[in-house]
This record gives structure tokens, sequence and C-alpha cells, in this order.
């Protein structure tokens, strides 16, 4: 029993761990804009869209990550959507224009809407008591207000002495040290059983 729950509060760290470099990546990459901006010579309404199409995609596939989850296993597509993330964040360091840039923004919001879809449904999997179900999403809360903070920190850190380049690159190193820990840590968990189940893809952005 106490290995057991041990092991359950190791894997909703990982989960934990995912959510924070969300909002890390969010607030951090906000910090950056205006290097950003100099550097690929961005105007100021072309450069909203180095946020919007993260937060275009990021709100869009919510719904569908879920279902992709139920469907296909949250495990798998809590550790492919960081994998996603972490692929999107190396290509948006690397990035010498403008077009590689927001596209790589818009694959973080794919990535970032499925590990927030699936790390949930996984938390409500290993928290089914009221009581320790709250204390997690209090735990959450913290740690996302948290990454707030950090992003915030680090990326002024980042942009300063390294470059705007920096900023995605250090984000990719720690969400691959995340989805390794992921696949290692958290355990398979039963797909949901649903009889002739279809999905909407085309109408996930519309929600």
């Amino acid at each position: 029993m106490g290995t057991d729950n041990r092991n359950r509060w190791l894997a909703f760290m990982v989960l934990c761990l995912g959510s924070f470099m969300i909002v890390l990546d969010t607030t951090i990459v906000n910090v950056a804009l205006p290097s950003i901006r100099e550097d690929l010579g961005f105007s100021e309404a072309s450069l909203a869209w180095v946020v919007n199409a993260y937060m275009l995609f990021f709100g869009g596939f919510l719904l569908l990550g879920g279902r992709l989850g139920d469907l296909y296993g949250h495990r798998r597509l809590f550790a492919i959507g960081i994998a996603v993330f972490t692929a999107a964040s190396l290509a948006a360091g690397i990035s010498s224009s403008q077009a590689i840039l927001i596209v790589a923004r818009a694959a973080q919001g794919l990535g970032g809407a499925i590990v927030s879809a699936a790390g949930l449904s996984l938390m409500m999997s290993l928290f089914t008591e009221p009581a320790e179900r709250a204390k997690a999403m209090g735990i959450v809360g913290f740690i996302s207000a948290g990454g707030g903070s950090v992003g915030v920190l680090l990326g002024g850190i980042l942009t300063s002495f390294f470059g705007w380049h920096a900023v995605f690159i250090t984000a990719s190193i720690m969400n691959a040290i995340a989805a390794l820990m992921a696949w290692f840590v958290l355990r398979p968990m039963r797909r949901t059983q649903i009889e002739s189940a279809r999905m909407d893809v085309a109408a996930a952005p519309a929600v």
C-alpha cells in the first residue's frame, strides 16, 4: 500500500512538471517578444501571431486532446504531447524566419493542448477520493502560478545573456526530460471503451 501510494505521488509529480512547463512557456516567451521582433523584423501586428498562434491551437484542440486520450490512452497521449511540444520548442529555437517561428508556435499549442487534457484526466484517475483530489488540484494551481513567476524571471535572464533563441532551446531540453520521466513513471491506463466511437477532428478548432 505504501509503495503504491508513493508511486502514485511520483506519477503526480511528473504530471505537475508537464503542467509547469506549459505555463512556463507562455510567460517566458512573452518576455522575449521585443527581442524576437527586433531580430526577425516583425511588425506590431505580425508579432501578435507569435502569441496568437499558440493560443488558438491550444484552445482549439483541448477537447480533441481529451477525446484522443479516451480512445488511445491518456498516458500515451501525455508522452506524445510533451514530445510534440519539445520538438516544436526546438524548431522555434532554431528558427530564422517569421513563418517558421509562427508554425512552431502553433505546433507548441497543439502539444500543450494534448498535455493539458491528458494530464488532467490522468490526475483524476490517480486521485478518486474527494479530499485527495482537492489536495492534488490545489497543488497543481500553486505550481501553475509558480510557473508564471519563474517564466518571467527565467525569460529575462536567458534573453538578456543568451538571446531569445535560448528561451525555446531551454524549454525543449526541460520538456525532453519531462517526456522521458512520463514514459517510464506513468503506468498504462485502460482506455475508455466506447462502441462505434467517432471523432470530429475538423470541428475541434471551432470549439
